[in-house]
């Protein structure tokens, strides 16, 4: 089943030069591909190659300069109102820096029940407890609830974005280079975390990443950008094992392999 259809989604951006000068730059030409229920779709590609644009117009934290958007069969390319806030609702986003996504002065608590407020959902039970469940859903301590995002570790504070994100049970999670700037080991476990929440929930995921790696882990089907065009689109196990496109091809070329023989000769050497 469908959840999201994007179509010939567009943007283009006015940059304004020396003595008023304009120029247009297409941040973003014709990208189509859909989402279904319960799965992730990987956006993929080098910086600059629009991907992160393409999540923020899906969010709609961005309108389109040409192109629709449908959610569960509606077209929601220019809502407001109430049709802008249930998308919202059912749209979330995790951001790739967590501390500058949180609000340092607010507590964690207060910033878990911020989407509920803004929805005008009453949590079950109390907003204190209706936190500390979702802190112990992520895997941090409850108790921990009315403590600052800067009195958390960078895993931590991504955590936090999750339960967030989470907070008013989504249909899908934008996750925008959730990953990229936490450290190895912990992108593996806040990845198993992302992976573990949609086993439990079946919400769908985009997962916006350049690294290649950390995609194979866990998209079903993966999409890969090029100078603001989807160059490839197709099932994770197509893209890797026979890839169509050389720009797909150079971007598998520059995954770290560890050499067998390498790494045999290293352990003997110990």
């Amino acid at each position: 089943m469908t959840l999201l259809q994007a179509r010939d989604l567009t943007k283009r951006f006015v940059l304004r030069g020396p003595l008023g000068a304009k120029a247009e730059f297409t941040a973003v030409d014709r990208v189509s591909f859909e989402v279904r229920l319960g799965e992730t779709l990987a956006v993929v590609g080098e910086s600059g190659s629009g991907k992160s644009t393409t999540a923020r117009m899906v969010a709609k934290l961005m309108d389109p300069s040409e192109g629709t958007l449908e959610f569960e069969g509606e077209d929601v390319t220019r809502a407001t109102g109430a049709a802008l806030a249930r998308f919202r609702g059912n749209v979330q986003v995790v951001f790739q820096d967590p501390f500058s996504s949180l609000n340092p002065r607010h507590t964690v608590e207060r910033i878990l029940m911020a989407p509920l407020v803004y929805q005008g959902i009453a949590p079950h039970g109390s907003r204190r407890a209706h936190a500390k469940e979702l802190m112990e859903r992520v895997g941090l301590n409850p108790d921990h609830s009315l403590r600052y995002p800067a009195q958390f570790s960078g895993g931590q504070a991504q955590r936090i974005g999750i339960a967030r994100a989470l907070a008013v049970n989504p249909k899908l999670v934008i996750c925008d280079e959730a990953v990229s700037a936490l450290d190895v080991s912990v992108q593996a476990q806040v990845i198993e975390l992302l992976r573990r929440l949609q086993r439990e929930s079946g919400f769908s995921y985009i997962f916006i990443a350049h690294d290649l790696a950390v995609v194979r882990q866990i998209a079903q089907r993966v999409a890969v950008m090029s100078k603001g065009k989807i160059v490839e689109l197709g099932s994770a196990a197509q893209v890797f094992g026979d890839p169509r496109d050389e720009y797909t091809r150079t971007l598998l070329a520059a995954i770290p392999r560890i050499n067998p023989e390498w790494e045999r000769r290293r352990r003997e050497l110990r």
